[in-house]
């Protein structure tokens, strides 16, 4: 019973001890993933009274990395700031992460992002709420499919960055890593943003779906970049990691 539990992760929120730690932790991911659809929905809003046939896109795409790049330099001694389900499970595939604790993530990774969303309605005029406050939908020539591969692709090279920079062997990619994951997240948007809306990020449409109410092809918005996350993880972990350092070159990073 206790390899069983080790192997879940449940002593992680069964002693008091390591309870305060995991707390600290679920508290980032809420905040990260408030911050996260509050200012990058924000941006889709003020996005929506743009020209017509000139939709500032590179508006959105730099808020959504700015902000995921700001979360994870302030919150990523807390929690390892995933922010984002895909991030988790493709953690949790390579070991990095336990199950229990993952899914206690990824339920306040929703949480967080729906407080966000739900908060800026609060606070938009109610003419505004009908612009879908942020919400990732395909484009009308975009079959679900199709939508599916892009958050795919979208995921994948999120989380092979995130598996780069946080690399144990790799110390001289630590300092740089808040800022590849939010430029990573910036690549995403101006890829693909004119397709799916470019979610990367399951918590993120959740919030917005409950919110605007909007829940076409949502299956694409979680299915897509956690599938995603996961291939990139286990590529990374089995393939591309970097050779182990030795003992003196860990003491010294």
């Amino acid at each position: 019973m206790g390899n069983f539990q080790e192997v879940l992760g449940i002593n992680e929120v069964s002693s008091s001890k390591v309870m305060n730690t995991v707390w600290k932790a679920l508290l980032a991911e809420f905040l990260g993933n408030f911050l996260l659809n509050f200012f990058g929905c924000g941006s889709v809003v003020v996005m929506s009274f743009s020209e017509p046939n000139k939709p500032n896109f590179l508006l959105v795409s730099f808020t959504f990395g700015l902000v995921v790049f700001v979360c994870v330099q302030a919150l990523g001694h807390v929690s390892g700031a995933h922010l984002n389900p895909a991030v988790t499970a493709g953690m949790l595939s390579v070991g990095n992460i336990k199950a229990v604790k993952a899914i206690l993530y990824i339920i306040v990774q929703c949480l967080g992002a729906l407080a966000g969303s739900a908060t800026l309605k609060a606070l938009l005029p109610e003419d505004w709420h009908n612009t879908g406050l942020g919400m990732t939908m395909l484009n009308g020539k975009i079959n679900a499919l199709q939508g599916f591969g892009f958050e795919f692709f979208l995921g994948f090279v999120l989380v092979l960055v995130v598996s780069g920079v946080c690399d144990p062997n790799r110390p001289e990619a630590k300092a740089a890593g808040p800022l590849a994951i939010g430029l990573a997240v910036a690549l995403g948007h101006m890829g693909a943003i004119n397709f799916t809306g470019s979610s990367m990020n399951p918590a993120r449409t959740f919030g917005s779906a409950v919110i605007a109410g909007i829940w076409d092809n949502h299956w694409v918005y979680w299915v897509g970049p956690i599938a995603g996350g996961i291939v990139a993880a286990l590529i990374y972990h089995h393939a591309l990691r970097a050779p182990t350092l030795p003992s003196s070159k860990i003491i010294e990073s």
